[in-house]
């Protein structure tokens, strides 16, 4: 590779991951467990927002077609409601931004992921499903740290941080289906604003995560 190429790609490294990312989403069998992941996500920042405002988790099912559930109990409703699509763009920039940091910093980042997705397994996946959804999820963080070169797990993560948030900003969408059922549902039924507005709302939240995370990477240069 000559270095007008290697320039080209240090440049626009940001969106070439983008697309990559975007790529894999579309990759019937290989999307799969990113969007088992986007969806681990989502259901886990209910649960942590549950922790946050002084309740608890109950339980947390993830299915296999990309859909999940995170039962709990007390904490406040709206907080918890607000960051499942909320939280799972926020964890698709936290990841894409902190494997930008330093190959090691990514390093780090993949057990932190790794003792979270334990933490689920342990305490709050009761199903068989969810158990063997979240020991595949865990078994391919792991493997990452058996790249020989830190780049290699370093550009893992970011093009997993990239699914996360694509996903993110797609799957608020699902809800416009006339339904009223879901979290657009249970804020507007909290708040009188309509769910159309909080699904504007989450979109926002992971596109605006897109044009951070391209300026943050322009800065990097």
């Amino acid at each position: 590779m000559n270095a007008h190429s290697l320039s080209f790609m240090k440049k626009h490294r940001f969106w070439l991951i983008l697309f990559s990312a975007f790529i894999l989403s579309q990759i019937p069998i290989v999307s799969i467990p990113f969007k088992w992941l986007e969806t681990y996500f989502h259901e886990i920042s209910h649960g942590l927002a549950a922790l946050i405002t002084g309740g608890s988790i109950v339980q947390i099912q993830l299915f296999p077609n990309g859909g999940g559930l995170c039962t709990t109990r007390g904490g406040w409703n709206f907080l918890i409601s607000f960051m499942g699509y909320a939280g799972a763009a926020l964890w698709g920039i936290c990841i894409y931004f902190i494997a930008s940091m330093h190959q090691r910093i990514a390093q780090i980042l993949s057990g932190v992921i790794a003792l979270l997705l334990l933490t689920t397994l342990i305490f709050w996946a009761r199903d068989i499903l969810t158990l063997i959804i979240i020991t595949v999820l865990l078994a391919l963080v792991l493997l990452k740290f058996k790249y020989s070169k830190l780049s290699y797990l370093q550009t893992s993560l970011q093009i997993t941080g990239a699914l996360i948030l694509l996903n993110s900003v797609k799957s608020p969408w699902y809800l416009v289906d006339g339904r009223n059922f879901g979290d657009g549902a249970a804020l507007s039924q909290l708040t009188g604003i309509p769910e159309f507005l909080w699904v504007v709302v989450w979109f926002s939240i992971g596109v605006g995560g897109i044009v951070w995370l391209a300026k943050m990477s322009k800065k990097g240069k």
